[in-house]
């Protein structure tokens, strides 16, 4: 067995390269995805906090939300808009520190439907979401 030629070892080395080069473009394309989602998502939802076009809001806020912080589920839900404009705003600018706060948020969602006990499907749905913001934080911490 003869030891390999120059040119088949950079022929293994160039493979290498650019594995390593279409490594980076992908996880650039997801982050860029993510990015995109968390970014305008939040935006979203948090602006329909003051129409109720997608959804009645308050349906989904258990009561022992408005029990703690003692105001009424619409007025509670515009407070949550402002927070997820905030939030989306945030993973737009700096995603390192975005991402993480709607993950936490995406959290809090998930809790707040398992205590209302009816929106189980949406509260697994959340959880997807949060699993993608953590991988959005994941991914940030490789850029500037």
């Amino acid at each position: 067995m003869s030891a390999p030629s120059a040119s088949s070892h950079r022929r293994l080395s160039l493979r290498r390269r650019d594995a390593r080069t279409a490594a980076a473009s992908a996880a650039d394309q997801a982050f860029l995805m993510l990015r995109t989602l968390y970014s305008v998502a939040p935006v979203l939802f948090g602006l329909d906090k003051f129409f109720n076009l997608l959804a009645y809001w308050p349906d989904y806020l258990a009561p022992a939300a408005t029990a703690i912080v003692p105001i009424g589920a619409q007025a509670f839900m515009y407070a949550v808009g402002v927070i997820e404009i905030a939030a989306g705003l945030l993973v737009a600018w700096k995603p390192r520190w975005g991402a993480p706060v709607v993950a936490a948020w995406l959290l809090g969602i998930i809790l707040n439907l398992l205590v209302l006990g009816t929106a189980y499907d949406v509260a697994l749905r959340d959880f997807g979401l949060m699993v993608g913001a953590l991988a959005l934080a994941r991914l940030s911490w490789g850029r500037r």
